[in-house]
């Protein structure tokens, strides 16, 4: 069978695009046809390292979850990831080729990047029935539709038609798909195929005369409007959700553990504490700029970063670094991922400028340890094994866990310093090589790992230790939670709550496709 196609595009960003096309890929997954995402372009933070050692955006991860298939770079062939104001590391299937300027990405490697985007969607033919693509942003950006790799022109690229979806829920979504559209060449115009409003709350019918004007006013029939959908945890792409910066502390007496995540600028991959934040007696939120909370803050995480030294350099300016010395030193656990790891160490060196201007910076003293920031990046997966000593550690001797490593630097344990893990496997091969440190006290540890929480009994044990540390003892009953399960059982919730709401018939009509094969 030939590849179909079919298009999401947006009236702005984060007007729910790739969670919609999260939703497609599994509505056509349990329809009973091979289906991939695919993004050509993609601007984020949130990274993730295949099988083979790509790395990739995180949100084409999440959409091939939903498609119950393999994430591969072929699905998210380019890679942007900001190093600063206006420019970024730029990864091209899976691999770094350098960071650029955001002008000279524009005007000289956009155009040439073309190949390389067709190339890509070439394999996903050869493997695929049905390819969903996601655009980015707006196509009516009108000073980049000239040199843009990631709306139309792909569109053009595959012959697919699109779904245009704007957020009701922002207000003046009428107006951004009039004004979307009537910004479009006439060509790209009649290729949108219909029209999604997204995020609607109220009454249906109430909203019916605006779905008339609509289609009277741009031509373009409306196939749906999907409600506003909560309690469903479908990782966010690249923007942590407002409501996880709740400041308000726990009540006296609560029977909940908090735990504070520190938001850098740079944040990257914060999904890996999404499997803590679905857990009932974890209230998790984000540590934002001039909100440095009380005394009864249960663990601190530090999370990872594209840009360690900058982000350290802000923890300073902010007050965040004393605050978090003065809880670590006081008997507060502390945890760092990838880049927060280097953060607790003595030092941090960058002599080639790999991530910053900064040669040198000292680290919290946490952990006795000094990183060295080098041009040759390291992705890759890996499973390890808990060895360490500690509070955490020392209880889940054996306990294996599966991630990914995504850093550019090394780092160097002082004498007598102990690994946090041993590294098993990596890239499939068996290996043995420690990982990660855990401080003389055992309250602060740190790992390369992404990804250690989605491990269900060692994020069940971590909790159990804070727990049993604030004196509130194990639940008489309990059943951790299953990340994987629960991620399989809302992307059934979100694909029945967006079937529901969209004209699937006419879906498949614009995909010349009979509709559902059946389980």
């Amino acid at each position: 069978m030939k590849t179909k196609f079919i298009m999401v595009q947006g009236t702005a960003s984060h007007v729910g695009k790739s969670v919609l096309v999260a939703a497609l890929c599994r509505i056509f997954y349990r329809d009973g046809y091979r289906v991939a995402p695919f993004k050509s372009q993609n601007m984020a933070l949130n990274s993730f390292v295949t099988r083979e050692g790509g790395e990739m955006g995180r949100a084409q991860v999440v959409q091939a979850e939903a498609a119950g298939v393999e994430p591969s770079v072929d699905m998210n062939p380019i890679l942007l990831k900001p190093t600063g104001q206006a420019s970024s590391q730029v990864i091209v299937l899976g691999r770094p080729i350098g960071n650029m300027p955001a002008y000279r990405y524009h005007n000289d490697y956009a155009p040439q990047a073309l190949d390389i985007i067709e190339g890509a969607l070439d394999r996903l033919r050869m493997r695929y029935e049905v390819v969903v693509i996601e655009g980015a942003g707006s196509p009516a950006e009108v000073n980049l539709q000239e040199r843009e790799i990631v709306n139309m022109r792909i569109a053009r690229m595959v012959e697919s038609p699109v779904l245009l979806v704007a957020d009701i829920d922002k207000g003046g979504a009428l107006a951004s798909v009039v004004g979307t559209l009537e910004l479009l060449a006439p060509a790209d115009r009649e290729r949108v195929s219909g029209i999604v409003i997204n995020k609607f709350r109220g009454d249906l019918n109430l909203f019916q005369p605006a779905v008339a004007f609509l289609e009277q006013k741009t031509g373009k029939p409306v196939l749906g409007v999907v409600p506003y959908y909560q309690d469903l945890r479908i990782q966010e792409e690249d923007t942590i959700p407002e409501k996880r910066y709740e400041a308000e502390e726990l009540p006296p007496g609560s029977e909940k553990v908090e735990i504070a995540v520190i938001r850098l600028p740079h944040i990257s991959n914060f999904t890996d504490f999404d499997p803590l934040e679905d857990e009932p007696d974890v209230r998790l939120r984000y540590i934002n700029r001039g909100c440095i909370p009380g005394e009864d803050v249960d663990l601190i995480i530090l999370p990872g970063s594209k840009n360690t030294i900058e982000d350290l350099s802000f923890l300073r300016q902010e007050g965040l670094a004393d605050w978090i010395v003065a809880r670590a030193r006081a008997g507060t656990p502390v945890i760092g991922i990838c880049g927060g790891f280097q953060m607790l160490g003595r030092e941090l060196n960058d002599p080639f400028h790999t991530e910053s201007r900064i040669s040198r910076i000292d680290g919290l003293g946490l952990l006795d340890i000094t990183t060295t920031f080098e041009p040759e990046k390291i992705t890759t997966q890996v499973e390890a094994e808990a060895t360490g000593p500690g509070i955490f550690l020392s209880g889940a001797a054996g306990y294996r866990v599966a991630g990914y490593e995504i850093h550019m630097g090394r780092t160097e344990l002082a004498c007598g310093i102990s690994p946090a893990f041993n590294i098993l496997v990596q890239s499939g091969k068996n290996v043995i090589f420690p990982d990660g440190a855990v401080s003389g006290d055992g309250h602060v540890f740190g790992t390369y790992i992404h990804g250690i929480f989605d491990h269900d009994v060692f994020r069940r044990h971590v909790i159990n230790v804070l727990r049993c540390r604030k004196g509130i003892g194990l639940p008489a009953e309990w059943q951790s939670i299953s990340t994987m399960e629960q991620r399989q059982r809302d992307f059934d919730r979100l694909a029945a709550v967006v079937r529901n709401s969209l004209d699937m018939e006419a879906v498949y009509r614009l995909l010349n496709l009979p509709g559902p094969r059946g389980n």
